[in-house]
């Protein structure tokens, strides 16, 4: 998968870590996942820890690795194994709400909140990640009984408590403020931890019905608890990716008129990147459809990326999608976008010195960054008669060596530039590879 990540020129993939109170990595707070082995806490044998593996392996091919976690999803209703001894749900049974098939954390538990914020800043200090990640779920999607009847959630005990210590919201608002709560104390605390971590959170495209006027859909607002534009609103995230999985044409649902509205929201300049249901190629959907939603987003101010829902339609090249995209929107290679409101300073200059070989066969290019700062990534561009090429290399990779053949001489000039870690690019420092020639003399 990062390969093909790497090939397609994609600069950054999203790995969910904490499907439901579990780990796929190796955690003190929370079981192995079921997911690895079939049975949840059981670790992989022969050992090997996959989130430490995702990073190295992102991190060698230039890649961000990002972390997602689901905050309070206590148990899948696919779950195959039972719940192992250490899992939250029997460690922490008051905690713990059943809501149709599924378990949940009550988010009107603060304690169950720091629980799950304990495990997720776990990782942002033990592992070398360059985000975290929140999807769409806090308080549950709403499900019916058998009765037909829409479930409410089963948090009786813990409004009682806020009614009794005084509270005075309805509620609705005080649901709403339990989830702001949370995303508002992760986004400081991971700021504490590292600052350049970055934090994205994917909500339902659709903050409420009639924003914009035409839309319809369902009210995330009211039904799960989020007020998405809230946190967009406020700057508790670094990149907002509203699930925007509809289709350019149809107005009640339209991606142009979400993508407008959501980037008008965008009053702490944040990053925002759409997220595309590039799932839906070949099941309904064509390639040009997401070609364009991506032409869409570089257009719109304020919306600096897009993030594709999932990787195995890119893996499968479904539809023609990844070759479209290979030969459309990644022709070229791209940074991610800095992050000013993280870090506005750039890295030194790099200095970079040119060797050729002794048979004249090849010119090897290395560099290093002039200031304390280490690169995270490299920019090197080399020029062919007069044309430029781009290329972004990770940090780690200090050196290019060309070959000399009849079809492809040396460059005739080479710029390098340090990249750090929350985006900023330095000047590059640019060396002509041959001498510029002299004028020739002119007649008296």
């Amino acid at each position: 998968m990062l390969d093909k990540a790497s090939q397609l020129r994609l600069n950054a993939v999203i790995l969910q870590v904490r499907p439901a109170c579990d780990a796929l990595y190796a955690s003190p707070h929370e079981p192995w996942s079921e997911y690895l082995t079939g049975q949840m806490g059981r670790a992989p044998d022969p050992f090997y820890d996959p989130l430490a593996f995702a990073i190295e392996q992102a991190h060698q091919r230039g890649l961000e690795l990002h972390t997602w976690f689901n905050p309070f999803r206590a148990k899948h209703s696919s779950a195959k194994s039972p719940v192992s001894s250490n899992h939250v749900s029997r460690a922490h049974p008051k905690w713990i709400r059943s809501y149709g098939k599924m378990l949940w954390l009550d988010p009107g538990e603060k304690a169950a909140q720091e629980f799950s914020l304990t495990a997720i800043l776990d990782v942002v200090r033990r592992y070398d990640i360059d985000g975290v990640h929140l999807d769409d779920y806090f308080y549950p999607y709403k499900v019916k009984g058998s009765n037909g009847k829409w479930l409410d959630f089963p948090d009786d005990a813990t409004w009682s408590q806020y009614k009794a210590s005084g509270g005075k919201l309805s509620r609705n608002d005080w649901r709403r403020q339990n989830v702001n709560d949370f995303v508002q104390r992760l986004y400081q605390r991971i700021k504490a931890e590292k600052r350049w971590v970055k934090f994205g959170i994917s909500p339902f495209g659709i903050w409420r019905p009639g924003h914009p006027a035409q839309i319809t859909g369902m009210d995330a607002y009211e039904d799960t608890y989020a007020d998405s534009r809230k946190w967009l609103a406020s700057g508790w995230c670094d990149y907002f990716a509203p699930q925007l999985y509809w289709p350019i044409h149809p107005p009640e649902h339209s991606y142009t008129a979400l993508l407008h509205w959501w980037a008008d929201q965008n009053t702490k300049k944040r990053h925002v990147w759409p997220g595309s249901k590039s799932a839906a190629v070949g099941h309904g959907w064509r390639k040009e459809e997401i070609v364009e939603q991506i032409r869409l987003a570089r257009r719109e101010p304020g919306v600096t990326g897009h993030i594709h829902w999932h990787m195995n339609s890119l893996m499968t090249n479904a539809g023609g999608l990844s070759g479209a995209l290979a030969k459309d929107s990644y022709a070229l290679p791209a940074l991610i976008p800095a992050s000013p409101w993280l870090d506005d300073k750039p890295p030194a200059e790099a200095t970079v010195r040119l060797d050729p070989s002794a048979n004249g066969g090849e010119l090897k290019a290395g560099w290093a960054v002039a200031g304390p700062e280490p690169a995270w990534l490299w920019v090197l561009q080399f020029k062919n008669s007069g044309t430029w090429t781009t290329e972004i290399l990770p940090g780690r990779q200090a050196s290019r060596t060309w070959t000399k053949l009849s079809s492809r001489p040396f460059p005739d000039a080479v710029a390098v530039a340090a990249v750090d870690r929350t985006g900023n690019m330095a000047r590059p420092t640019v060396v002509q590879t041959k001498p510029a020639a002299r004028p020739r003399p002119t007649k008296p």
